[in-house]
């Protein structure tokens, strides 16, 4: 499932969003900001750039019950994938990249 985050519209090449969900997480480091900006937007980074695991596990009954389960083990599995704190993109990224290899076929972030 592919959503696309328009207030993340940031310069980057959708091109790189489309491979990440096709699990080629080879991408340019403005797509990782992309990340960075979708995850902000939903409150699932803290200012330090690690994971927010309170407010992601407060928002998985939003999901339609075929992706939760999945998507609670996958936050679990990864909330601490973040290790390049001092770069909010590719801690980001890090964090993307774990829950999409948590589970591909579930994969739903942008």
């Amino acid at each position: 499932m592919l959503i696309y985050v328009s207030k993340c519209a940031i310069s980057f090449l959708p091109a790189d969003i489309y491979k990440m969900h096709q699990g080629d997480w080879n991408v340019d480091h403005s797509a990782m900001c992309y990340m960075h900006c979708a995850l902000n937007m939903y409150k699932l980074m803290y200012p330090n750039n690690t994971f927010n695991l309170e407010a992601s596990m407060k928002q998985t009954p939003q999901l339609p019950d075929s992706f939760r389960q999945s998507a609670e083990t996958c936050i679990f599995n990864c909330k601490d994938e973040a290790k390049t704190l001092d770069d909010k993109c590719v801690a980001a990224y890090e964090l993307t990249k774990c829950m999409y290899f948590c589970n591909p076929e579930k994969y739903f972030l942008p």
